[in-house]
């Protein structure tokens, strides 16, 4: 049967799991809530997308795990930075579109710019794990207080007349009195959702400059399902970004990448240790032609 590799990112607020071929093909990906049992939410979430794509645990020739919760995965092969594997995931995804130089990827609770060079490597990052302003969780908040679902932040973007509403709290919580004093004040859901991306957009591009921002942008994590959120980053930076089509998991297939490379590598070594053994030659034998028998 053919071999399979499994890569597992871990995150604060949620798992995201990718099961790659050995063509370096996406066969299956899912994502789930880490919640508070985090090896168990992660397993559950691995063995269910097993499950999906009819393979087995046996089937998966190397686990890499990485994120915050990596090293409690204790069934892993390997595990590596998140950093790291954003890289490779995001330089794999965006080679049809060119060389990606720049990586801008928001999570639930932090945000990251990244910078590689021609060949892939990180040569530098940014990340802002220190407040939850301009991230996943902030986007939650948000529409919790606007009495809409996350899903909705994007139309509501777009269906925005007037102009967006100043959103310029650095910092979560006073974000939030900043959204429910806009509602009191007669200010409208969706210039108010146009004016949180557009705050967003202004600090995460901040961050990214910090690091440098080159030609081809990548922009991943679940908040790159939000076009709302998009377009501002987009009319912030003046170019378009590259978005992968499943923007959670680019992590996690980074790390089924580097797994694979890894299991190869292995298999490589344990070839050249295995000692040659030399057929015995009748014609250099020292009896040669003798009657010893």
């Amino acid at each position: 049967m053919s071999a399979y590799f499994a890569g597992i990112d871990i995150g604060s607020t949620a798992v995201k799991v990718v099961v790659i071929d050995a063509d370096r093909q996406i066969v299956g990906a899912k994502t789930a809530a880490t919640g508070a049992l985090v090896f168990k939410n992660a397993q559950t979430a691995f063995l269910n997308l097993l499950g999906e794509i009819g393979l087995e645990r046996k089937h998966v020739s190397y686990l890499t795990t990485t994120g915050y919760g990596r090293k409690l995965f204790l069934d892993a092969d390997e595990t590596i930075s998140e950093i790291t594997a954003n890289a490779v995931g995001a330089r794999e995804v965006g080679k049809p579109f060119g060389t990606i130089r720049t990586i801008i990827n928001i999570g639930g609770q932090d945000s990251k710019g990244i910078s590689l060079d021609e060949k892939g490597n990180v040569t530098n990052f940014a990340m802002n794990d220190r407040c939850a302003a301009g991230t996943g969780r902030f986007l939650d908040m948000a529409a919790r207080n606007l009495e809409i679902e996350v899903s909705d932040l994007g139309p509501f973007h777009f269906a925005a007349k007037g102009i967006p509403a100043a959103v310029n709290a650095t910092c979560a919580v006073f974000a939030e009195s900043e959204i429910i004093g806009l509602l009191g004040n007669g200010h409208e859901r969706e210039e108010i959702v146009k004016g949180i991306h557009f705050s967003i957009a202004k600090r995460t591009i901040r961050l990214v400059k910090k690091v440098g921002i080159e030609e081809l942008i990548y922009f991943d994590g679940g908040p790159a399902l939000n076009k709302g959120l998009v377009a501002a980053l987009e009319d912030e930076l003046g170019r378009r970004l590259v978005i992968p089509a499943i923007p959670q998991v680019t992590t996690a297939y980074g790390a089924a990448l580097i797994g694979l490379e890894s299991h190869v590598y292995e298999q490589r070594e344990r070839e050249l240790a295995v000692p040659v053994v030399a057929e015995p030659d009748a014609v250099t034998h020292a009896c040669a032609g003798c009657s010893c028998g």
